[in-house]
This record gives structure tokens, sequence and C-alpha cells, in this order.
């Protein structure tokens, strides 16, 4: 309407002046409601050209959408293990800060896991004392065979040295008995050694990896049991949360609530312009939206990022062909834009449902590209002043939405 209006200002109004003070024809009389379309057939053909082609410019220069929104995530909170809930920390819509417990199950199963395991260490202990008392057992029964091997040989010795004086009083099976008695107790002291090795290394190896099993046991029940905690990951606000104790939660299927992050959305909105916006909007153009959430409020942007891909292009491989025909409508493009003001933004909450403009700004060309011609000089100096028109509608708009949200849609 802005636009027809301003195009009438230089194609029908100069036909309709010219009608009535050169050729002398008065309204009512020879300009009626009949004749009036053949009088002004040139103002008004040139104001249709004009305006088709003012709005084909501005739209094209000057994108705009209805598509916009802060889009914010969000944080399931699941535990890790299912289970009863045993106790609530929080409430419904409580702000809460990152490592802050929500709730705790019940988890009996993992009690009597550490328990079981702390047993396991206290078993391990146990043996150690006793591989310390078998040592000490070893190193007497090594020190009693090396008495036994002690006295043999000297009693072998003392018979031997009779034997070698020719004396009647020693015989040969005495001398055949005391050898064989020397070779067992040697065998004895081999054996009280081998005993001593086994229980030192028993103590030194054998031990220490049951009580490192253990330990780790121990850990992973642990583990186990902090997995019935569960905390906030972020710092942000308790939403749908209304848990009671003896409810079942399970990490599949019964999620306990939302954890809506407190920073996520603010002051970043994400927009969607026509693909035919593509080669002109760029990172670094000024926009202005406007939101339900804010009304007839203009918050100045600007654009931060472009997404290099359109989401109905987006292939996902099955067991079936794609057929082009069958795509989607074609999608948009994804623009990111932040405000341009610090802080201005701020009173709109997030996932606001908001329109915008982006404005051509062709001012550091025309001060610094010498290359332009008249022409071209002249024509990006219409790009740019016609984006006052798309402003001016864009405010325009903000004005009638609170009447036709609340008056025409009943408030919807």
């Amino acid at each position: 309407m802005i636009e027809t209006l301003l195009c009438a200002l230089v194609t029908i109004l100069p036909d309709f002046l010219f009608r009535r003070f050169v050729q002398g024809k008065r309204i009512g009389r020879e300009l009626t409601l009949f004749s009036i379309w053949y009088e002004l057939r040139w103002g008004l053909t040139a104001c249709v050209m004009l305006t088709l082609t003012v709005i084909t410019t501005l739209f094209y220069f000057h994108p705009a959408t209805n598509s916009v929104a802060s889009y914010f995530r969000t944080v399931t909170i699941l535990p890790q293990v299912g289970g009863r809930v045993a106790e609530v920390y929080v409430e419904n819509n409580q702000e809460v800060a990152a490592g802050q417990p929500l709730l705790r199950l019940e988890g009996l199963s993992q009690k009597a896991a550490v328990e079981s395991a702390r047993a396991a260490i206290a078993q391990v202990e146990a043996s150690r004392s006793l591989a310390d008392t078998d040592l000490a057992k070893a190193d007497a029964g090594i020190a009693q065979a090396q008495a036994g091997l002690a006295q043999a040989r000297d009693d072998l010795e003392r018979n031997q040295e009779l034997r070698d004086q020719g004396s009647s009083a020693v015989r040969l099976s005495e001398i055949e008995r005391l050898e064989n008695l020397v070779n067992e107790r040697m065998a004895a002291l081999d054996a009280a050694r081998a005993q001593k090795a086994a229980v030192q290394q028993q103590i030194e190896v054998l031990i220490p990896a049951q009580m490192a099993s253990a330990e780790a046991q121990l850990e992973l029940a642990n583990a186990e049991l902090g997995k019935t905690m569960v905390a906030a990951g972020v710092d942000g606000r308790v939403e749908q949360f209304a848990l009671q104790v003896g409810d079942y939660v399970s990490p599949v299927l019964r999620p306990a609530g939302i954890l809506v992050p407190l920073s996520s959305g603010r002051n970043r909105f994400q927009a969607g312009f026509s693909q035919m916006a593509a080669q002109v909007i760029k990172p670094g153009m000024i926009g202005e939206i406007g939101c339900m959430t804010k009304p007839f409020t203009v918050i100045p942007m600007v654009v931060v990022g472009v997404q290099d891909v359109i989401a109905s292009g987006q292939l996902r491989p099955t067991d079936e062909l794609r057929d082009l025909q069958n795509s989607r409508q074609p999608g948009t493009i994804t623009v990111f834009m932040e405000p341009l003001y610090e802080g201005s933004a701020e009173a709109v909450p997030p996932g606001s449902n908001c329109i915008a403009n982006v404005y051509t700004s062709n001012h550091e060309r025309l001060e610094h590209d010498d290359s332009l011609g008249a022409g071209q000089r002249i024509f990006l100096h219409v790009v740019d002043t016609i984006g006052v028109v798309h402003a001016a509608g864009l405010r325009l708009r903000l004005l009638l939405m609170p009447v036709q949200t609340l008056v025409f849609s009943g408030g919807h």
C-alpha cells in the first residue's frame, strides 16, 4: 500500500493535474467515475508498472520474513539408571545451579554392591595378615630345616672320620642312613625355602592384585551408587517437574522433567528468508525485528551468520530412491541475528515469534568505488532510499499487530 501511494504521487497525480489545469477537465463533469480510467490511463499504467518495479526491487534488496524466532535448547532430566525416587530436592520453576542435586533414587542394589566391595577389601586385608603369619612360619620352618641338616651333617662327618680311622664302632649301614638323612634334610630345607618364596610371591604380587581388583570394584560400585543422584548439568530453570517420592523414572521412557538453561536462546535470533535472498543477505548487514512479546518496539539487529545449506535439501539414506517431484516446498535461508546494541533484546523471552527486515546498504560502495557510472550510482541510491519504505512498513505492521491478534484473532 505504501509503495502504491508513493508511486501514485509521481504518476497518477501529475497526470490528473495535467488533465485538470492544462486541459481544463473537471471532476464530476469530464472526469467521472466511468471516464477517469480512460482519462488517467497513462498515469494508472505507469503507476502499476512502477509499483511492481519498486516492490520487486524493495523485497529483493531489503528482504523481509515472518519466520523469526529465538530458539533455545532444553536439557531432559534423565537418570543414568532406572529406579524409584527416594528424595526430591527442588520444586517446579525453581532456578538451579550446575551440579545442584535434583533428586535421588533408592539404589538398594547399588548400596549392596558397595558393601560387597568393602567386604572384599576387608577379606584381602585379612589374607594379607594371614600371609604375614605364613611368612613367619616359613622362616621358622627354614630355621628348623637348617638345624636338622646341620645335625645330620655333623653325625655323618663323625662316623666318616671313625670309618677312615679304621674304628670297628662304625657300621656302613649307619653311614648310609646318615647320608640319606642329610639328603632328606636338604630336600626339607629346599621345600621350606620354596614355601617362603611362595608366601613372598603371594604378599608381593597376588595380594596387591586382589586389593587393586577389590578397590576397582568398590570404585565401580560407588560410581553406580552415584548414578542414583541426579544433578543439574547447567545453570537453568526446572520445568515440568512434578515428581513425588515413590515415582519411577527411567533413562528410556520416563524422564523426570526439563531443565531450561538460563542463557540459551537469549540475544540471538534465527530468521528464515526466501531463497531469492541468498545472494543479498551477508554477515554484517543491518536489520530490524519486532516481536509479539514486546509490541510497539523495533529492535535493531545485525546479521552475524548465514547458514550455507538449506534444510529442505537434507538427505537421509534409505532403501528407497528419492523422487525430486515429491520434495517439500522450497526451504528458507537460515540467518542468525544478534542485537545491534547490547541489552536491547533482554526483555524478549526465548522462543518469541517475530518479524524481521534486513536492509541492503551501498554507502561504502558509493563512497569508495570510483568505477561506478552515473546510472549505477543512481540505481544504488534508489535501492538504499526505498529501504525507508520497508522500515515504515515494519512499524505499521507492529502498530497493527496487537489489533490483529487481540481483536480479529480473538486473543490467540
